[in-house]
C-alpha cells in the first residue's frame, strides 16, 4: 500500500482518500529485549535509533 502523508500531517491513501491528522492514533511498537517485550517509546535516544536500523524478516513459509 502506497500511502503519502502531505505538509499538514494528513494521510492520503492510493486511491485519493485524505485521513487528518486529528483522526489518527499513533500505535505502541514493542520489541523484545532479553525475553521480554519493552515499547521501543521507553527506550532510550541512542537504543531508539538503533531500533530504527534493524532489519525485518518475514519467516513465513508462503511463497
Amino acid at each position: 500500500m502506497n500511502i503519502k502523508e502531505d505538509e499538514k500531517g494528513n494521510l492520503i491513501l492510493e486511491n485519493g482518500e485524505v485521513i487528518p491528522e486529528e483522526k489518527r492514533q499513533k500505535a505502541e511498537v514493542y520489541s523484545r529485549v532479553v525475553g521480554y517485550l519493552r515499547p521501543v517509546s521507553q527506550y532510550n535516544k541512542g537504543k531508539q535509533e538503533e531500533f530504527k536500523k534493524r532489519k525485518m524478516f518475514n519467516l513465513s513459509k508462503e511463497k
